[in-house]
């Protein structure tokens, strides 16, 4: 793994006798996109509060580039969009982010940069308060990445867009890691996260359940087999291979890859069994996030 950018140990927030976040040990890669995935009031937004510098953890550590956060030296090097994107609603989306730019140093030709990497350019000199929600969210990640910065803070990035607008948020997300930039985002859209992260972190009740690649937490993936008569073709199937294989009521689940399905559907043929149906099937992320995040609520 590559140098690590983010790094929290035993992380906490408490608010009295609410325990927003709980012990939450994580780490973000160089280069990488990576998913923070919990259901609502899981502890998310206040972790990346805590990475962002905006408030204070109750316990535990947190480091961006080796530094507390909040350091003037860190702030430099995020962009940040958490809870939805602040604007002036009379200004129009150019002159809102000309006014954040100058506050942060930043010239005109960045801000032009910007615009166009999210796509608004064509509407830059429209009043923010006729912006779509969308468009809004879209205006606020050109905010964060004002500057340039080597880690991007995103906090739900697709909310409110249609499904073009989710397809252009997730190929700018890809292209700003395949650019050298670190992105930790937060996200509901699981399917998007399922095709654009490196790893991701599941978070349930303030603690973090795991943290691993997206195909490690889908785990491996089996051949369900539906054949007739069902003895015949699962004694067949035992036959070809030492993977555990099993009869249910959705037919006959084997534990092995895909590369041995050609030869499972050979021996249940060859064994006089009618082959009904032969497919690779395999954990979606959405499906492993519920079961997880079910347990935690649960108990």
């Amino acid at each position: 793994m590559n140098e690590s950018i983010v790094v929290t140990t035993e992380l906490t927030k408490r608010y009295r006798e609410h325990l927003a976040v709980d012990a939450v040990s994580m780490r973000v890669a160089a280069g990488e996109i990576y998913g923070f995935l919990g259901p609502n009031g899981a502890g998310k937004t206040t972790t990346l509060r805590m990475l962002a510098g905006l408030i204070r953890p109750s316990a535990g550590t947190a480091t961006v580039h080796g530094l507390s956060p909040g350091d003037p030296a860190v702030l430099r090097r995020i962009g940040v969009l958490i809870e939805g994107p602040g604007f002036y609603p009379y200004l129009s989306g150019r002159a809102n982010l000309r006014v954040l730019a100058r506050y942060r140093g930043h010239g005109r030709a960045e801000v032009e940069q910007a615009l166009d990497r999210v796509g608004l350019a064509d509407r830059a000199g429209e009043r923010f308060r006729t912006y779509s929600l969308g468009m809004k969210q879209r205006l606020g990640v050109g905010a964060a990445m004002l500057g340039d910065p080597d880690l991007l803070i995103l906090d739900e990035p697709t909310n409110g867009l249609d499904p073009a607008g989710v397809a252009e948020m997730r190929t700018l997300i890809t292209d700003l890691a395949n650019d050298g930039h670190t992105v930790l985002l937060s996200s509901h859209q699981l399917i998007e996260v399922q095709e654009i992260c490196h790893r991701v972190g599941v978070i349930a009740g303030g603690r973090l359940l795991a943290e691993s690649t997206v195909a490690e937490l889908r785990g491996t993936a089996t051949l369900l087999v539906r054949a007739e008569p069902v003895t015949v073709a699962l004694e067949a199937v035992r036959a070809v291979t030492d993977a555990p294989a099993r009869a249910g009521a959705e037919g006959i689940r084997v534990d092995t890859s895909a590369a041995m399905a050609p030869e499972v559907a050979r021996a249940v043929v060859s064994a006089g069994a009618d082959l009904l149906e032969l497919r690779v099937d395999e954990k979606s992320l959405e499906e492993v996030f519920f079961e997880m995040t079910a347990v935690e609520v649960a108990k």
